[in-house]
């Protein structure tokens, strides 16, 4: 295995897993904010599922979003 292509693969995916959830996210809570099902003081609870499913691995990764 080649360690600088095996991280530049890693980074990639890491990347559009972050640019794709950022944008997804401030879609959802501006849509929210909109349709008054939120007030914009919140804190959301959000969760990720991480599959590999080549290396059975799965992991939730759980985590806060302060809106104040």
């Amino acid at each position: 295995m080649d360690e600088e292509t095996f991280n530049t693969g890693v980074r990639k995916f890491l990347k559009k897993v972050g640019v794709t959830s950022q944008q997804e996210i401030e879609k959802a809570v501006r849509q929210a904010l909109e349709d008054g099902r939120l007030n914009g003081d919140e804190t959301l609870k959000a969760n990720v599922k991480l599959t590999i499913g080549q290396l059975d691995v799965e992991v939730d990764i759980d985590g806060d979003i302060d809106l104040t």
